[in-house]
């Protein structure tokens, strides 16, 4: 129980990764706090958590990250169920990924994929990071993605988005270092979740490919010819979230099946 007497909140945790993240946290003893926009979800896994061997304790409540005051409201609400000032471990996972052409990319377009990845990351480590010191314990993983590494064509504004969370993540560290504070961040490539569904559509979409064509061919864009799975990211998490993590930070991590080397 490598988490046990531990408080984590989950952003983005109604499905794919963030879900993962949650299950495996819960199996390992924290009390889990889960927030996305869409609130059934988010029940959902809260119930799973619930239901699941041993009972584990978790909550929910809906949440718009890109939102300050949406944040605070539900950071309140996990501090009423943990009886605590704050959470011990904050998983920044609430992300979208939208492709547009560079000229066709409209202000809301752009604004939209800065406020939920890297303004959405901003405000919870905000409300979450001065407990964390004040008790000289906590760890912040945030969920890039390789585009935070390199760039692509058509997804400028995610990828400048995720850029833009690296560098949160290293200059976070380092504030924080001596603190008993850790704040890394994992890069998945392409995951066996909605998001890359939704990926093939695109690429169905602009290309005529068949959906089973356009998958394949995102698979070879790995070394490994696959996706990875949510559940090898929120092992990576757990990591990094558990006091053998304790010497890991200011890091970003790749899970890609050695799509970018760096």
């Amino acid at each position: 129980m490598r988490l046990a007497d531990r408080t984590a909140f989950v952003t983005g945790g109604g499905r794919g990764i963030g879900r993962a993240v949650a299950l495996a946290f819960a199996r390992e003893g924290a009390r889990v706090f889960v927030v996305a926009r869409t609130t059934a979800e988010v029940e959902t896994v809260a119930g799973e958590i619930r239901a699941g061997r041993g009972g584990g304790a978790a909550a929910h409540a809906a949440c718009d990250v890109s939102d300050p005051r949406s944040v605070e409201r539900a950071f309140e609400a996990a501090r009423e169920f943990y009886g605590t000032d704050g959470p011990d471990i904050l998983v920044n996972n609430a992300g979208i990924a939208e492709s547009s052409k560079f000229a066709e990319t409209s202000d809301e377009f752009w604004q939209r994929h800065l406020g939920v990845n890297l303004s959405g990351t901003f405000y919870c480590m905000r409300a979450a990071l001065p407990a964390m010191v004040g008790r000289g314990w906590g760890r912040v993983v945030n969920v890039a993605s390789i585009a935070g590494k390199t760039g692509a064509p058509y997804i400028a504004a995610y990828s400048a988005s995720k850029h833009g969370v690296l560098g949160l993540t290293r200059s976070a560290a380092l504030e924080v270092a001596s603190k008993g504070v850790t704040v890394n961040a994992v890069c998945p490539g392409y995951v066996d979740t909605q998001m890359t569904t939704r990926a093939v559509e695109n690429i169905e979409a602009r290309t005529g490919r068949s959906a089973s064509d356009s998958l394949e061919a995102i698979k070879r864009m790995s070394p490994q010819n696959r996706l990875v799975t949510p559940e090898e990211v929120a092992a990576l998490a757990l990591l990094l979230a558990s006091d053998e993590g304790r010497g890991i930070t200011g890091q970003a991590i790749n899970v890609d099946g050695g799509t970018v080397l760096s």
